[in-house]
């Protein structure tokens, strides 16, 4: 839990539902799959080996999705730090897209950020954000 706590937005409540509810995180093959779980990710129709993303799906845990946008909304307004690599690309996003959408994407992004974090067992590393 403190290691998921290292990231913007994430706070004790949702570090300590996210390790209840998923453990290590293991079940998921990829963070794209964690993050569909949450329904943080668009719902994806494949149809002739042709993939199309159609849009937040809201299925999954309903609890762990609020919690993981109401730590985006608090990482897009209050994160004081606007030199952090997640920071620039989040004012970024806000130019481009609506505060809604930008909240579910910051939330989609931390979900992604979370597994990381539970499966590969090291810490929230900030500059391995740039390239992205």
């Amino acid at each position: 839990m403190q290691r998921l706590m290292e990231i913007p937005g994430v706070g004790p409540t949702i570090a300590s539902a996210l390790v209840a509810a998923v453990g290590t995180g293991s079940s998921f093959a990829k963070e794209r799959d964690h993050a569909a779980w949450l329904g943080l990710a668009p719902q994806q129709i494949t149809t002739g080996g042709k993939a199309k993303l159609i849009g937040i799906s809201k299925h999954g845990n309903r609890y762990l999705r609020k919690l993981f946008i109401h730590g985006a909304r608090t990482v897009l307004h209050l994160v004081r730090d606007r030199t952090s690599p997640i920071a620039q690309w989040a004012d970024g996003l806000k130019e481009r897209a609506h505060v809604n959408v930008a909240a579910v994407a910051m939330a989609n992004k931390m979900a992604r950020i979370a597994w990381a974090v539970l499966t590969k067992g090291e810490r929230y590393r900030p500059a391995a954000l740039v390239g992205a």
